[in-house]
């Protein structure tokens, strides 16, 4: 009996795991161009106003907030290498609404250094 609720329980954590948002980094729509910004922590990085930390996004240098997706989509924020402590690049697709990035694709791009 212990073994089937350890199974049960096992299995329940690793749907879990598996299920969580990564991003927004399904397909692009071929549609439409794919861009290559900054990312990060509007307040943390960009210096933007507001409480809290949250995604944005640099386009032609204005800054954006995003919506779509959350600033702990893609990992810890507050790791060292996270959104809150580094800018980093990304392709981008969506859209400018009302101040805002509404962003239907994301994906980090690896820089060298």
């Amino acid at each position: 009996m212990k073994s089937l609720i350890s199974l049960i329980v096992y299995t329940i954590l690793s749907l879990a795991v598996c299920a969580q948002n990564k991003g927004l980094a399904g397909k692009p729509d071929s549609s439409k161009k794919i861009i290559v910004a900054d990312v990060a922590c509007g307040q943390c990085r960009f210096h933007m106003k507001g409480k809290g930390c949250s995604l944005a996004i640099r386009l032609n240098g204005q800054t954006y907030f995003v919506d779509g997706t959350g600033i702990d989509s893609f990992g810890d924020a507050h790791a060292s290498d996270g959104f809150c402590k580094a800018i980093s690049r990304a392709e981008v697709q969506g859209e400018i609404v009302n101040n805002r990035f509404k962003a239907t694709y994301i994906k980090l791009v690896k820089t060298s250094n």
